[in-house]
């Protein structure tokens, strides 16, 4: 905040705000007027300007933090004289300068194109213009685009700032995991608020119906401002913040606030916020495809290759764009299974695959990761997804991965084995949400590519060796996911995964090491050191990522931080079991929820159940995961990273050490544990394939003297187990399911991004948020 006189200052600022003649009561004056001139239009800008900078310093206070929402005599824009018609009262300020904002952002000839010929507009105009008529362009639910106009879209982002502004009091609240509402948004997406559905309805199509190519001129970026792209950015901003589902007592009892006759108006009643009543009601088909479209359309701008170096506008707010798709697809099930139901899902897919793979060795980036995989894990949830996966991948889209020919699953393993091996030890707690994803659509991946097919055996080899397995509670769970894929792939795809059998053939050693694994005190004890030398010499990723020469032609390797850049911090993220619920797929496709089973849990086998003092409970789950910024699994123990951290050695060959399993620091494994989980492990069906197939290939490669690799893949492409394996196991899908946890890691991530997106010039810099720190690499 400064010194003590700048405090002495601000709270002067403060009072003022109170008086007839300052800063809220000339917007609500400029808001009933409808700014007829130019003067007017000037002070209501400056007002707005004002506010924008002093808000935050309010919210920094506690003691002022209040003052807003406290009802000041003569603040609101009525009076309380009982003769008077209207009903406003004596509002709070926030009120006030919430429904002023409103009004303003609908003012003709201020922020939209006056629709009279003649004349200006007076205050009885203003007071009753259907701002329907006005929304600012075409889209869902309104076919008129109104023409371009630079000094509207200038002041519509001024009243947007704004209004983030008054949003952002939830920055100076520490992270919790109760559902607190937050007073401006619940006010300005509620019915007091006449504009709330055309001011939703612009904001999404502003934002859809961006085209950051513009004409096609190279460089045209360099030479014009572009002030449709700051409105847009500003537009999803205020957009993603005002859709937070807030359900609870202040939900129930604003509904019975409203009138029987409009609530015959409503559909069935839904979320109370109106900005997420709107959005879960979007349902035709036209609006999903517009909608779709757009935001496919800027999600790959960022991707996009031209022959002249930086000729085209390159936007910046992708990862907003990554929260706005996420709402879509957990507020409106309409429009997640529109997504699916065609390949246009893959136009979404490719971009996060490459925002992913860009960002893994970057640590101020690895909300961005968790955000992409977070909407990989929702989409996975569903068959189609998998279905879709099987298209042939030929975009192209120069990433720094081994070049290969397949579909848009074997990208999907290529790059989730890239973050796994190569990215940044922070993104360690994503493994399982990685492995979960791939275990979804494995039941639907017809053909593999040799490439990916060998990435996944890498990653078993990996995670499966001694030292590995029994350095923390929780690294046996990765094996179950691997051998749960494979298990899926050769039950339901094993006519056109011949590359894949192939491998496992070649890799069987790795299933009878499993098999045999050791639970003897002398083995754990001798994995254990091997851990804490750090043994890492001629590891199996070194071997085989140095054979990784070739990657695509125009890639670029991903790059760590450069040194001072911003970050915020994150609170940790729910464990894999919290994150999911499991549904089994029975024969007519449709899914079955089943009671709370955990991970390592052989589906084969439902009888057995691991024993208690091996398996952490939902409650100490939720103790690890509920901690606040300082406690967090990604950004803020930063400080306390020591040389070994970044010694360059695979992620691999770390431990995976993170909040969700904090304990592991003093985990001393016992026989006893090991082998409950090891009579569990999913082996009986690939051991089964090795019986039938290994004597089969030595023989055809004895009697023929193959040695070419090619013959030996015909042989099993035209192999069948049918009758020879075990009676296929249940799909089963882990299904993203919401809870308090993943509400408060949206919100620190949402906010922070916010935060950082708006430096330039600073809005909240320099002011003491706590929903997250704001660390410097």
């Amino acid at each position: 905040m400064g010194n003590v006189d700048s405090k002495l200052n601000f709270r002067k600022a403060v009072i003022q705000l109170t008086t007839k003649t300052q800063a809220v009561e000339k917007l609500v004056q400029g808001a009933d007027s409808g700014c007829p001139s130019e003067k007017e239009r000037q002070i209501v800008l400056n007002c707005i300007r004002l506010l924008t900078r002093i808000l935050p310093y309010i919210f920094e206070d506690a003691d002022w933090r209040g003052f807003f929402w406290s009802t000041v005599p003569g603040a609101g824009r009525a009076g309380q004289d009982e003769g008077d018609d209207d009903d406003d009262g004596a509002r709070p300020l926030a009120e006030s300068l919430l429904l002023a904002v409103s009004d303003l952002l609908f003012c003709p000839d201020f922020t939209v194109q006056s629709h009279k010929r003649t004349g200006s507009d007076t205050a009885e105009d203003i007071q009753s213009i259907d701002s329907c008529e006005y929304i600012w362009e075409a889209g869902v639910g309104f076919a008129q685009s109104p023409p371009l106009n630079y000094t509207h879209d200038l002041n519509r982002t001024e009243l947007l700032k704004l209004l983030l502004t008054c949003f952002s009091e939830a920055m100076y609240l520490p992270p919790s995991a109760d559902n607190i509402l937050n007073p401006w948004v619940t006010f300005f997406c509620a019915t007091d608020n006449r504009h709330a559905l055309p001011l939703f309805t612009s904001l999404l199509n502003v934002v859809c119906a961006y085209d950051a190519v513009g004409y096609g001129i190279p460089y045209n970026h360099l030479m014009f401002s572009d002030y449709r792209e700051v409105l847009v950015e500003h537009a999803v901003q205020v957009l993603i913040v005002t859709l937070e589902h807030e359900a609870g007592p202040a939900a129930a009892q604003h509904s019975l606030d409203h009138s029987a006759s409009a609530m015959e108006d409503m559909e069935p009643v839904g979320p109370d916020n109106l900005f997420v009543n709107y959005l879960s009601r979007i349902h035709r088909e036209e609006d999903f495809s517009f909608i779709l479209k757009g935001l496919a359309r800027l999600m790959t701008n960022p991707l996009i290759q031209t022959y002249l170096p930086n000729s085209a506008k390159k936007i910046r707010f992708h990862q907003e764009l990554l929260v706005l798709f996420w709402k879509l697809c957990d507020f409106n099930k309409k429009f997640l299974f529109f997504v699916l139901k065609s390949s246009d899902v893959l136009d979404v897919l490719v971009p996060i695959l490459f925002y992913l793979n860009d960002a893994r060795a970057d640590q101020s980036r690895v909300g961005l990761l968790h955000i992409g995989v977070f909407i990989l894990l929702l989409l996975s949830g569903e068959r189609n997804f998998g279905v879709r996966l099987n298209k042939p991948y030929s975009v192209r889209v120069p990433m720094d991965i081994p070049v290969f020919t397949g579909t848009h699953a074997d990208l999907l393993i290529v790059i989730f084995h890239k973050i796994i091996t190569s990215g940044h030890q922070r993104l360690q707690p994503l493994f399982d949400c990685l492995l979960t994803i791939v275990v979804n659509v494995s039941p639907y991946l017809k053909s593999l590519s040799m490439v990916a097919a060998n990435k996944l055996l890498h990653l078993l080899e990996a995670f499966s060796t001694n030292w590995f397995l029994f350095s923390a509670s929780q690294n046996h769970h990765l094996v179950f996911f691997l051998l749960e894929v494979f298990n899926n792939l050769i039950q339901y795809q094993f006519d056109g995964n011949c590359n894949l059998v192939y491998a496992i053939i070649r890799k069987r050693n790795i299933f009878h090491q499993l098999a045999n694994l050791s639970s003897d005190p002398a083995t754990i004890h001798k994995a254990l050191q091997m851990k804490k030398r750090k043994k890492t010499t001629t590891t199996i990723i070194s071997r085989i990522n140095s054979q990784e020469t070739i990657s695509m032609e125009g890639s670029r390797p991903a790059v760590p931080a450069e040194p001072g850049t911003l970050k915020a911090s994150l609170v940790a993220i729910p464990a894999i079991d919290k994150l999911t619920e499991k549904a089994q797929v029975s024969e007519d496709g449709t899914m079955v929820c089943l009671q709370h089973m955990t991970i390592d849990q052989n589906v084969h086998s439902p009888q057995h159940t691991p024993s208690p003092q091996h398996t952490p409970s939902p409650q100490s789950l939720a103790a690890d995961t509920s901690g606040i910024a300082g406690a967090s699994d990604t950004e803020s123990n930063s400080g306390r990273d020591n040389e070994e951290a970044f010694q360059p050695e695979s992620e691999l060959v770390r431990s995976r050490l993170s909040s969700v399993s904090s304990s592991a620091v003093y985990w001393n494994p016992t026989p006893d544990w090991v082998l409950s989980w090891k009579s569990k492990l999913p082996l009986q069906t690939i051991m089964r394939l090795l019986q039938v197939l290994v004597p089969q290939v030595e023989k055809i490669c004895i009697d023929k003297g193959l040695t070419d690799e090619s013959e030996i893949l015909k042989f099993l492409q035209h192999g069948t187990l049918v009758g020879l394996l075990p009676v296929p196991h249940p799909i089963l899908i882990r299904k993203y399911q919401a809870n308090a946890g993943t509400a408060m890691w949206f919100r620190t991530y949402m906010w922070g991004v916010i935060y950082l997106r708006n430096v330039d010039p600073p809005i909240w810099y320099d002011t003491d948020v706590r929903l997250f720190e704001i660390q410097r690499i």
